[in-house]
């Protein structure tokens, strides 16, 4: 068995995992990934020569990033930051909350027993059953999306064009904000998820500091949780039937969910139930502008569109990371875990090993048992994963039906972000059925 001396990841791979410039490069990163499982370091600890951050396990192999993402209760959410932060940040996060370092309290950053518990408030309505009775109006909204992409002549920024407003206006009608507030949910969004990009964060600013960055997040929580206590209020006097009235509503042990529960709720409906959408989304469409055989084959059959959904998601893996927590003293991948230790899952890696995924570069829509991670697995898998595919099916579905060709217009981008990343432009050029 290696030690924990033989396990340390080389110092430059170890600062990639953590550089958002990093997975907006993308393909050196993937490199780097294949590199750790090639050396036996799928289970790596990756120590800051400068200690700015706390030592953590890098965990990329499939098979080790699965057990952990099941394992709910060896491995925890809560007691340390859910996603990757520097001493520096969480400090700062800390004094901002009294405590906390998790800036919103949110299903993701909870554990048993009280996240099962704030999950089923809304679980129901995530259901494919349910969905099913929305599945009208979803198709309505793909149909004005692609008559505006039409609109739009036959070149354009698919991500602002269709990606980034057609899965916000979905989650925004199932929650129920109104439609002149998207805007100002996308821009929040974008604070949140996009803090690291210089383009995405709107601050004007290149380079920020770490702690610029945390200021940024933490005014974009403060103006959600504004706002989201507005809404609630109003539903509890006014019921609708939207995810809005069940969460401001919501009891659990016959008691009303804490006003920091509720504007967690909010916050990750809201801002998870389209971000990662659109970036699955987009992935999907570089793919087939890439690869115009791909393009008229699922243009032909459309047996094969839940396959294109299903390796969108998996190629462009939405959500990056989230970390964990050792609660007991464990083995990983042949590495002694302590208890106390902080783990990195890195989804995009998993999603990447080639022992689960033959050629794992390779976009393939017809590729069999793709058991990929980018909901996640176990207790804490996406709430929003049925919603995200039928979203995803009903856009593809039209867009087939209006475009006759599409190819790329210039070079992708994807947003610098360790977290949540995806294409932040993707110029197409297309020609209308």
């Amino acid at each position: 068995m290696a030690t924990a001396t033989d396990a340390l990841i080389p110092p430059h791979i170890g600062a990639a995992v953590i550089d958002p410039n990093a997975y907006s490069a993308w393909t050196p990163l993937l490199d780097q990934f294949d590199w750790l499982r090639e050396n036996g370091l799928t289970v790596g600890k990756v120590v800051a020569p400068d200690d700015i951050h706390e030592p953590f396990w890098h965990i990329a192999g499939y098979d080790e990033v699965m057990k952990v993402s099941k394992d709910n209760q060896t491995f925890l959410n809560n007691p340390k930051s859910a996603v990757f932060t520097l001493r520096s940040t969480e400090a700062l996060a800390k004094a901002i909350t009294g405590g906390s370092p998790h800036l919103v309290e949110s299903l993701v950053q909870m554990d048993a027993p009280k996240h099962p518990k704030l999950r089923r408030l809304t679980q129901e309505w995530f259901m494919p059953k349910n969905l099913r009775t929305i599945e009208a109006r979803i198709r309505t909204i793909a149909e004005a999306t692609v008559a505006r992409l039409l609109d739009a002549g036959g070149e354009g920024d698919f991500t602002k064009l269709v990606s980034s407003p057609y899965p916000l206006h979905v989650v925004m009608q199932i929650l129920g904000v109104p439609e002149s507030d998207e805007q100002r949910m996308l821009v929040l969004t974008q604070q949140m998820f996009g803090g690291q990009d210089e383009e995405l964060n709107q601050s004007g600013i290149k380079n920020l500091p770490p702690e610029m960055i945390t200021q940024i997040v933490a005014g974009a929580v403060k103006d959600f949780e504004g706002y989201f206590a507005a809404l609630a209020a109003e539903r509890r006097k006014a019921p609708a039937d939207d995810v809005a009235t069940v969460i401001a509503n919501g009891m659990v042990d016959g008691a009303p969910i804490g006003d920091r529960d509720t504007a967690g709720y909010y916050i990750i409906t809201a801002s998870a139930g389209h971000d990662t959408t659109s970036a699955s989304t987009a992935g999907a469409m570089l793919a087939l502008a890439k690869d115009p055989d791909q393009f008229a084959l699922v243009k032909a059959n459309r047996a094969l569109l839940p396959g294109i959904v299903e390796e969108a998601i998996r190629w462009t893996t939405p959500v990056q990371h989230f970390m964990r927590t050792a609660a007991a003293d464990t083995e990983l991948g042949g590495q002694q875990i302590a208890a106390g230790d902080w783990l990195m899952i890195n989804y995009v890696a998993a999603n990447h090993d080639p022992a689960q995924f033959p050629d794992p570069r390779r976009f393939d829509a017809t590729r069999e048992a793709n058991r990929h991670l980018a909901f996640g697995a176990g207790a804490h898998q996406c709430l929003g994963l049925h919603l995200a595919r039928l979203e995803m099916r009903i856009l593809f579905e039209v867009l087939l039906d209006r475009l006759d060709s599409v190819e790329l217009a210039g070079e992708p981008a994807r947003a610098k972000s360790t977290f949540v990343g995806g294409l932040k432009r993707l110029p197409l050029r297309w020609k209308a059925a």
